[in-house]
């Protein structure tokens, strides 16, 4: 669905049906990128279809299949779209491989095989692509026994950080490539805590992010801060040092869902089991966040 936020707020159907598990709008690309339906496929949208839909007033448009799938990927757990340079690749973590595909302008205009690393040890659920000091690519995953990296020339895989104080498997949330490190340093967030580690697998800071709660979404925002959603409240702390900036206690508890960042807002939802899901924003300030 769409929702108007220009106007009355009004919400339009665009596809009924189908199960959508993420998406993210390329508007640069026109396309809407999405992991959707029973088989979890990699499906892109064209936005000039969905746009019909609403409008009607394109015939040619309208006699177009509105959407391909990447490649015959099922099974698709998470991805990311990564920019490097005028390159935009989509990094995709499946049941136990990785997938690297890049953006082919057109005449081609779809995202085409670019490199596979297959039968992985650690399953991948979480999927992120940094480029070290402007010429390495590096896939980094996060699993349930810790986060991994692949270098993506040669192949090779090896561990970031396996958390062993912890002996069950873990949650992933994040993987944030930290600003102005040549794509060399992170923080990876799991469970109710967060370490500071280089792509290599050393720890860079003496410093753990520790959440006021075990999170249900941890978010990086462009303010350099990380949000977490927690059931009890929302949680702001600094990507640099971990330090709470600003909590937002909730009336209820809730499980919340980060959904995207959107000029100076950034929108979650309600994560209901078979129900109805509300979508709540928050608007942000220079320095903090100041309204929802």
């Amino acid at each position: 669905m769409l929702l108007d936020r220009s106007g009355q707020g009004k919400v339009y159907p665009l596809i009924n049906r189908r199960r959508f598990q993420q998406m993210d709008v390329l508007e640069g690309l026109n396309v809407l990128v999405t992991i959707s339906g029973k088989k979890d496929k990699l499906r892109v949208y064209y936005l000039s279809w969905l746009r019909n839909k609403i409008l009607h007033n394109d015939p040619e448009v309208e006699k177009k299949q509105g959407w391909t799938t990447v490649g015959d990927l099922e099974g698709c757990v998470h991805y990311k779209v990564v920019k490097y340079e005028r390159i935009k690749f989509l990094v995709i973590a499946l049941k136990n491989s990785v997938e690297v595909y890049a953006w082919a302008p057109k005449p081609y205009h779809k995202f085409m095989a670019f490199k596979s690393f297959g039968e992985l040890v650690h399953k991948p659920l979480l999927v992120d692509l940094t480029v070290e000091e402007g010429q390495r690519l590096k896939v980094i995953y996060g699993s349930c026994a810790g986060f991994h990296a692949v270098d993506v020339d040669s192949g090779s895989v090896y561990d970031i950080y396996l958390p062993t104080h912890i002996q069950c498997s873990i949650k992933p949330h994040a993987i944030i490539i930290l600003p102005n490190t040549d794509g060399m340093e992170l923080l990876v967030c799991y469970e109710d805590e967060g370490v500071y580690v280089n792509t290599y697998g050393r720890i860079t800071k003496d410093v753990v992010l520790q959440w006021g709660e075990m999170p249900t979404s941890v978010a990086y925002i462009r303010s350099n801060q990380t949000m977490g959603w927690g059931e009890k409240a929302i949680e702001i702390r600094s990507v640099e040092t971990g330090h709470l900036d600003g909590v937002f206690m909730h009336k209820r508890a809730q499980r919340l869902k980060f959904l995207c960042e959107r000029n100076d807002k950034v929108f979650f939802a309600s994560v209901r089991s078979g129900g109805s899901s509300q979508v709540y924003f928050m608007t942000l300030g220079r320095t903090s966040l100041l309204s929802w």
